[in-house]
């Protein structure tokens, strides 16, 4: 490989709260002074008691500063390739002065290998004109994109080809081989019905109404993840609906900003709404959601409370079953545990990810798992609302309890003023260790006029996984290290990975609602190791599900869970990449979707393992 020059040791920057935590306590300062002078003015004119009052002086320190340690803060220099590899959708949002809800949540996208071929095509979401609207007869009707790949990172428009030119209110994919002939199938999440498509060789049939997995007209779903949460083989599907709405609820609500005739509506103006879980009966789906225990009721009003805008896969209590995160809008979040008897149990709040720290629901948008550690410790991200610093949970090793770590860690702070849609964990510059990136991106275009802090179009964030020795673990990059390609500023939603190239180092695809999206391809030239992985288990499902573990020379303990679902109306590649920096590795641990588990000697680095499960 390509020698890179060695990164700078620099030492990184104080952190937002540390300038924030000061101005608070001088504030305080402040305060105190005016209470004791008021109080001495008060003594002053009350009657005096005849007893002497011991006056006892209790000494103060100041807080001390939050200081970094000097690190090691490599290059991880991104180049945008959008037009040169051949990619030139833009995304529709249906705007026409009315700003509906919908219209600024989209922006879905992701990879997948439709063709077979082994490298990662993709596909873009997009949206329509309303029923009601008004369009130029000559315009052509928005659809969503296939663009397939060569291998090399060049990109070829081939959707009409496949058969997905059609047009409806989409906003994010699902992809999973529903019907196990290895084929990967589309789900598609809209305002309205949502939509099912079989991979038919290359070729995509709408087998929606045969397979019912529709759901009815009037809800708008986002999130959507295929998982075999019963072990049976087949892949079930969970959908996530958002806000109960409707364009008469939306303009009724006269939502305006000062200074404005009308904005967005927000969330907490909606009823929430009831999310689906289809259970695969082979030949047709069962809608389980209420059975299984996924119709969560407001306590207080009995309605619908759930608000998703995230769902991520995760083993939260390390039993081997798939359990599911779901990151609610305004209201708290979920972490629904598998109960291995075709139910769940929302067990969020006990286990400590339902609210933020303080105790407050969030604006929650794009969410992940991994262990980003590399120890036992399961790590959930959360993208919140523009003034809610991101949430990051983090486990208690193999104990079911998480606490959010977002400011201990360096990461909350940095990401405060941010409005975060798309969020996941990533090895990018291959040290061992899962860095985060985030999509930024705010809902009004005219925010910067009434909020100066605030802009529409936002920069994306990479933030550095220093390692856990560090005072700030994760550190936020600027320009110098990640180029301005990447620091650009977009109104981001939807965010994923791949590697598109076949070089080993994981590619950025962050997708703008309302605009282009950025192919952003990884220019790192570093010395370090890596190993990519792609597993095909008996049930050609993917693998989705599976977890894989490689156990560093240096203690650390590598572990990646199989699915494409993870950050925003966003889907990445099935294939795992691990960093291993300058560690060996040793044996790789396997534990398939149907909870056999496998053992393989790594002899090689620097390459792709595709590993069949063994014949049951």
């Amino acid at each position: 490989m390509a020698k890179k020059k060695k990164p700078q040791t620099t030492t990184t920057p104080e952190t937002e709260d540390d300038s924030i935590i000061g101005r608070m306590f001088w504030r305080s300062v402040a305060v105190i002074a005016a209470v004791a002078l008021l109080g001495l003015g008060v003594y002053s004119f009350w009657p005096k008691d005849e007893k002497k009052i011991q006056e006892k002086k209790t000494a103060t320190t100041l807080p001390q500063e939050r200081r970094s340690t000097a690190v090691a803060a490599p290059e991880i220099p991104f180049a945008d390739i959008t037009s040169e590899a051949g990619l030139d959708f833009v995304h529709y949002n249906g705007q026409q002065g009315e700003r509906l809800l919908p219209e600024t949540m989209g922006g879905g996208a992701g990879f997948f290998d439709y063709d077979n071929d082994g490298d990662q095509d993709i596909l873009f979401v997009n949206s329509s004109d309303w029923a009601w609207g008004n369009r130029k007869a000559d315009n052509p009707k928005p659809t969503m994109r296939v663009y397939q790949n060569d291998g090399r990172g060049k990109f070829n428009d081939v959707t009409k080809e496949v058969g997905l030119d059609v047009t409806f209110y989409g906003m994010g994919p699902a992809f999973g081989d529903f019907d196990n002939d290895g084929w990967v199938d589309v789900f598609i999440t809209a305002v309205g019905l949502n939509h099912l498509y079989r991979n038919d060789h290359g070729k995509f049939v709408d087998v929606t109404e045969q397979m019912g997995v529709a759901g009815v007209p009037t809800q708008w779903s986002c999130p959507a993840m295929w998982f075999d949460y019963d072990r049976d083989g087949k892949l079930d599907l969970i959908v996530g609906n958002y806000v109960s709405w409707s364009r008469e609820t939306d303009l009724s609500l006269a939502s305006t900003i000062v200074g404005m005739e009308r904005s967005y509506g927000q969330p907490t103006n909606f009823d929430g709404s009831y999310m689906y879980l289809y259970h695969n009966d082979g030949d047709r789906f069962s809608e389980v959601g209420e059975k299984a225990g996924l119709h969560v009721v407001n306590p207080a009003t009995r309605i619908p409370e759930a608000k998703a805008l995230g769902i991520v896969l995760l083993d939260a209590n390390h039993d081997g079953w798939p359990d599911v995160c779901v990151a609610n809008d305004t209201v708290r979040n979920y972490l629904f545990i598998n109960k291995k008897d075709g139910t769940f149990e929302d067990q969020a709040i006990g286990m400590g990810v339902a609210l933020s720290r303080d105790g407050s629901a969030t604006g929650a948008m794009g969410i992940d798992s991994a262990n980003y550690r590399n120890d036992d410790c399961c790590g959930i991200v959360i993208g919140n609302f523009a003034n809610e610093q991101n949430s990051l949970y983090l486990s208690d090793g193999l104990k079911p309890s998480f606490t959010d770590v977002a400011s201990t860690t360096g990461f909350g702070p940095q990401s405060r003023l941010r409005l975060t849609f798309g969020t996941f964990f990533a090895d990018l510059d291959m040290d061992g260790r899962l860095d985060i990136v985030c999509a930024n991106g705010h809902l009004e275009p005219e925010i910067q006029k009434i909020y100066p802090t605030q802009q529409y179009e936002q920069p994306p964030q990479l933030f550095w996984n220093a390692g856990k020795k560090q005072v700030t673990q994760l550190v936020a990059m600027n320009g110098e290290k990640t180029r301005e390609a990447f620091q650009k500023p977009m109104v981001g939603r939807g965010a994923t990975y791949a590697d598109i190239d076949g070089d080993g180092d994981l590619d950025l695809l962050l997708v703008a609602n309302g605009g282009s999206p950025r192919l952003l391809r990884n220019d790192s030239k570093n010395e370090n190791n890596w190993l990519r992985v792609r597993l095909n288990d008996r049930a050609k499902t993917g693998a989705i599900g599976a977890t894989i573990t490689i156990p560093l020379a240096n203690g650390d303990k590598l572990v990646r869970c199989i699915s494409p679902t993870r950050s925003y109306l966003s889907q990445t590649e099935l294939t795992a990449t691990f960093g291993l920096g300058n560690q060996s590795p040793k044996d790789m641990q396997i534990v398939w979707p149907n909870g056999e588990q496998q053992t393989l000697p790594i002899d090689r680095v620097n390459t792709l393992m595709i590993i069949d499960q063994p014949a049951g």
